[in-house]
């Protein structure tokens, strides 16, 4: 939890933090991330490029993933295993923005995993949500009742409506000039 663990009388510190403080930075990381994303991705599915907030969720998602996984690990967790996914999609998110300029293939392969990257991220704070906000986890103490699952349902619904515009607009990109240089 956010509570400052104690291991024989010393305070866990990540990056010099302590771990309510660490795990404040890693919320407004992703929060950030989200943010931007919220923005960027609908812009793109619009056939607007922003760049740099396209570039400010980029990198705030990926600085998300990797914060994640400086908490103490003692086990393989569904949250383990998101971060490794998000990162594994990151890459090609990365790579069809910054390598390729989303020039040809590149375009459809960044709109559909910058969607998946952005979906991950608003599932992990739908998850966290229920568990942290006494009103949500009151609906679904276990995440397993119907209002988490409407939640998610409703969630996957809109980002897979997302992902087809943006894969849709990602297709008429021939060229690379409005792309960072």
């Amino acid at each position: 939890g956010a509570a400052v663990a104690h291991q024989q009388g010393v305070t866990t510190m990540i990056l010099g933090l302590t771990m309510s403080q660490f795990i404040a930075l890693h919320v407004a990381i992703s929060l950030i991330g989200i943010g931007a994303g919220l923005i960027a991705l609908p812009a793109f599915a619009r056939g607007r490029i922003l760049r740099r907030t396209t570039g400010i969720f980029l990198w705030a998602t990926l600085l998300t993933n990797l914060t994640g996984f400086l908490f103490p690990i003692v086990a393989f967790t569904p949250a383990l295993g998101t971060g490794i996914v998000s990162t594994l999609v990151l890459a090609v998110a990365f790579r069809a923005w910054y390598a390729r300029k989303l020039v040809g293939r590149a375009a459809p392969a960044y709109a559909v995993t910058a969607t998946m990257a952005l979906w991950l991220n608003l599932f992990v704070l739908v998850v966290q949500s229920f568990l942290k906000v006494p009103a949500l986890n009151a609906l679904a103490p276990n995440g397993t009742e119907p209002p988490f699952a409407a939640a998610q349902g409703a969630l996957l619904i809109a980002m897979v409506g997302l992902g087809y515009l943006a894969f849709k607009a990602s297709r008429g990109r021939a060229t690379a000039e409005d792309m960072p240089r």
